[in-house]
């Protein structure tokens, strides 16, 4: 559907060029003729004019010298007027080949109409089949369709542009934590070997004091069993 509606856009443009073409073509066609008619204008007065000549050069009763004169500036007319002949002549040629260029043109043109012609039919059938009211809506509808289309992967683009961005801040912010999370495990073994340490301190420290209570407790045994040997000397 989407090569259809492009199709029918190339036969409007092509239509459009074709009836350019034509316009082009009437327009040299009409120039072409009313340069020929000046050209032949031209080439009358140009044989009335030597007639006159003639005329003037076989009924004038002029001198050698006048007739000479009359004859220069008459060669130097008729050169002039050879190298206008042929100059129109050139240009006349131009003309033909821009004219069968253009013809050739306008038959291309015309044999791709002829074949993007069906398209045009099938734009004209969903025209009277849906809700368009003619081709050029339908145009504008899709032409509006592939806008949005432009706009919905323009989006898409930038979604994925954000979502890669995520996934960037997303492994870096990971690979932190990671990071946080290794130190943090490295500082609880350390802080669990201190603790240890402790413990086994405590423990040293534990027999260390129950020793010392045993010291003491002999200690104050003796000084009791001393003290009680004093009181019984001194009764």
């Amino acid at each position: 559907e989407e090569d259809s509606t492009n199709s029918f856009i190339c036969v409007l443009k092509k239509m459009k060029e074709v009836r350019l073409m034509e316009k082009v073509v009437e327009e040299t066609e009409e120039a072409f003729t009313e340069r020929m008619e000046t050209i032949a204008e031209q080439w009358r007065d140009l044989h009335a004019r030597r007639a006159q000549l003639k005329a003037h050069v076989v009924t004038s009763g002029t001198t050698v010298k006048e007739n000479e004169r009359l004859r220069t500036q008459a060669l130097k007319k008729a050169k002039e007027e050879k190298e206008e002949n042929t100059k129109k002549e050139s240009e006349l040629l131009k003309a033909k080949k821009e004219l069968e260029t253009l013809r050739k043109q306008h038959q291309k043109l015309s044999k791709k109409l002829l074949k993007y012609s069906l398209f045009k039919r099938y734009l004209e059938n969903v025209v009277e089949n849906s809700q368009f009211r003619d081709i050029e809506d339908i145009i504008s509808y899709y032409k509006a369709l592939v806008r949005t289309r432009k706009d919905l992967l323009q989006s898409q683009w930038w979604h994925r542009q954000l979502m890669e961005q995520g996934k960037v801040l997303q492994q870096q912010i990971r690979a932190e934590k990671e990071a946080e999370m290794l130190q943090c495990k490295n500082d609880l073994i350390q802080l669990k070997e201190s603790f240890d340490q402790a413990q086994s301190d405590i423990c040293q420290w534990e027999d260390r004091w129950a020793e010392v209570q045993d010291s003491a407790a002999r200690k104050a045994t003796e000084l009791k069993s001393l003290t009680m040997a004093i009181q019984s000397l001194f009764q």
